[in-house]
C-alpha cells in the first residue's frame, strides 16, 4: 500500500533529519521548531477538514501529560541521543516502544493483561536489547550513554500511549483534533523551557539552508502530515495492518543513515534489531490472533490510533 510505505519512510527518514538538525541546534531548540511547525500544519488541517480543538478543560489536563511525554521529552531526548550515536542506532531505538508500552499498560495503567504470548515476546525483546547495547563490551562512554537517551525516548512512548489511552481515548473528538492540541500544548511547554536549558533559539535566517529544510521538513511533513497519512492507513486498511509500520521504520532508518550520512552499524546492533523486532512480532500477536497495537514513531504525535477512526 503506498500510503503504508510512504508513512515508514517519512518517520524513517525523522532520524536523518533530527541528525542534520543539531549539527546547529541545540536539541530543545530543534524539538521546539519542529513541533511549532507540526502544529501549524495540523492547525491548517484542521481548518480544511472543518474539524475543532477540544474544549473540555479535563481532555486540555490530560493531553498536557502526553504533550510532555508523548511530543517534548522523546523528541529531545532522540535529539541529544543523536549527538552522540548514528541515525540509524536511534531509529533501531525507537522500535522498542512497543515493548516499553506491555509492561506500563499492565502494571500501571491496567488497560492490558499479560498471557504467556506477551511475556515472552517481552523476554524476547530485551534479549534484542542487550544485544543490540553489546553489553559484553562494556558499559560506559557517549556512545552508550547516546543509546540510553534513545531508549528513553522510547520508554516516553511507553508511557504517553497507555496513559492516552485510558484518560483520552475515549473522547469524541477526533484524533487529527487531539494531536493538534498535543502539539500547541508541547510548543508552549518547549517555548517555556528552551530559554533556560538552550537559550534563545537562532532566527531561520542565521541557520544553513540544510538546517532549516531539515527542520520544516521533520515539523510540516514527519509530525504534522504524517498523522494525517497514517489516520487514512488506519480507515483503509485498519489499525493491526497500519501499526505493522512499525517493523519497516528502522529498517528505513537504516537504509536512509547509511546512503546519506555513510553511516555504519556492528554486527550486533542489527541482529539485535531483529530480535527486538521479532519480540515486538510475538507480544502482539502477529503469528497468531491480530492484536490492534498503537502505531508510534519519532515523528508522530501519540495519537489513539488504536482504534479504526470511523467519524
Amino acid at each position: 500500500m503506498p500510503g503504508f510505505v510512504a508513512l515508514a519512510a517519512i518517520w524513517g527518514s525523522s532520524f536523518l533529519f533530527i541528525k542534520v538538525g543539531v549539527a546547529e541546534l541545540h536539541p530543545v531548540q530543534l524539538t521546539l521548531y519542529r513541533v511549532v511547525a507540526g502544529a501549524l500544519t495540523l492547525l491548517v488541517v484542521l481548518a480544511v477538514l472543518r474539524d475543532r480543538l477540544p474544549r473540555e478543560p479535563r481532555v486540555w489536563a490530560h493531553l498536557t501529560v502526553v504533550a510532555a511525554f508523548g511530543v517534548a521529552v522523546p523528541f529531545t531526548l532522540f535529539g541529544y541521543g543523536e549527538q552522540r550515536v548514528e541515525s540509524m542506532l536511534a531509529g533501531i531505538w525507537n522500535a522498542t516502544t512497543p515493548l516499553i508500552v506491555l509492561p506500563l499498560a499492565v502494571l500501571v495503567f491496567r488497560t492490558e493483561r499479560l498471557t504467556a504470548r506477551r511475556a515472552v515476546g517481552l523476554g524476547l525483546g530485551f534479549l534484542g536489547v542487550l544485544v543490540v547495547l553489546g553489553v559484553w563490551e562494556g558499559i560506559g562512554g557517549a556512545h552508550f550513554t547516546g543509546q540510553l537517551m534513545c531508549f528513553g525516548a522510547a520508554a516516553c512512548y511507553g508511557v504517553a500511549i497507555p496513559y492516552q489511552k485510558r484518560f483520552v481515548a475515549g473522547s469524541a473528538h477526533s484524533g487529527l483534533s487531539l494531536s493538534a492540541a498535543q502539539l500547541l500544548l508541547a510548543a508552549g511547554q518547549l517555548a517555556i523551557v528552551t530559554p533556560f536549558v538552550a537559550g534563545m533559539p537562532p532566527l531561520p535566517t542565521e541557520l544553513s539552508a540544510g538546517v532549516v529544510a531539515s527542520v520544516l521538513t521533520l515539523g510540516a511533513l514527519g509530525t504534522g502530515l504524517a498523522f494525517v497519512i497514517n489516520m487514512r492507513n488506519i480507515r483503509v486498511a485498519g489499525a493491526s495492518t497500519a501499526s505493522t509500520v512499525t517493523y519497516l521504520i528502522p529498517i528505513f532508518a537504516v537504509l536512509i543513515g547509511a546512503v546519506a550520512l555513510d553511516e555504519r552499524l556492528n554486527w550486533h546492533q542489527p541482529v539485535g534489531a531483529l530480535i527486538v523486532l521479532l519480540g515486538v512480532a510475538v507480544s502482539q500477536g502477529v503469528f497468531g490472533r491480530r492484536q490492534l497495537r498503537p502505531v508510534v514513531g519519532v515523528g508522530a504525535p501519540t495519537a489513539p490510533a488504536a482504534e479504526p477512526a470511523r467519524r
